[in-house]
């Protein structure tokens, strides 16, 4: 049975998974009616209700929802923003969350486990992966800690030799973002950023 869209849609988020959209749908071709009709695939929830404003069948399949929640926004921007950076950092053969890792330890020159899950607001399973795979490469060395639990990480001349590499790329995906964002956008990201990161962490 097929439907034409009459309806005014609303999106609401569910457990960050699925997207709720209520609005009315008419069968066509049929004078039967549905106080509301149900649809779910694997991905999404929809729950249609009859309204009468109508909406043009216009939407672009690769548009960008309008979402209400803080959480899932700042988690969609982060997900296009990193496909930047893969996009450039692949062809140094390295990701943005294992450069940011490098990055880290050339700063500060040594770190514990716990120092670099603060540092980076990851949790510990992540950190440990991309740790692991780090040493894989060999871009890290690990030696013991005060105790038998630390473990402290710093770069090998490897992993310096990775970061000189991947600096360029890098900074590609720099240029390409501050580019689409504008100078002056791009400056009050940077510093909308810092205050959003630091009232979540004392929120």
């Amino acid at each position: 049975m097929g439907f034409f869209a009459h309806c005014q849609s609303i999106s609401v988020s569910i457990l960050g998974t699925y997207e709720s959209s209520f609005c009315n749908f008419a069968p066509v071709g049929t004078d039967d009616e549905f106080p509301f009709l149900l649809d779910t695939n694997q991905d999404n929830m929809y729950i249609h209700l009859i309204v009468d404003m109508p909406i043009h069948d216009d939407h672009p399949s690769n548009a960008l929802f309008a979402l209400p929640c803080a959480c899932q926004n700042l988690r969609r921007v982060t997900r296009l923003v990193t496909r930047i950076y893969d996009q450039e950092l692949r062809n140094a053969g390295i990701e943005i969350s294992q450069f940011g890792l490098l990055t880290a330890l050339a700063i500060v020159g040594e770190a514990n486990q716990e120092a670099l899950s603060a540092g980076f607001a990851m949790d510990s399973t992540t950190l440990t992966r991309t740790l692991a795979l780090l040493r894989k490469q060999g871009w890290i060395h690990v030696r013991p800690g005060k105790d038998r639990r630390e473990r402290v990480f710093r770069l090998t001349e490897e992993g310096k030799r990775q970061m000189a590499m991947a600096q360029p790329h890098w900074q590609a995906a720099e240029r390409r973002l501050r580019k689409a964002l504008g100078p002056s956008v791009w400056k009050q990201m940077q510093a909308t950023v810092t205050r959003v990161t630091n009232a979540a962490a004392g929120a």
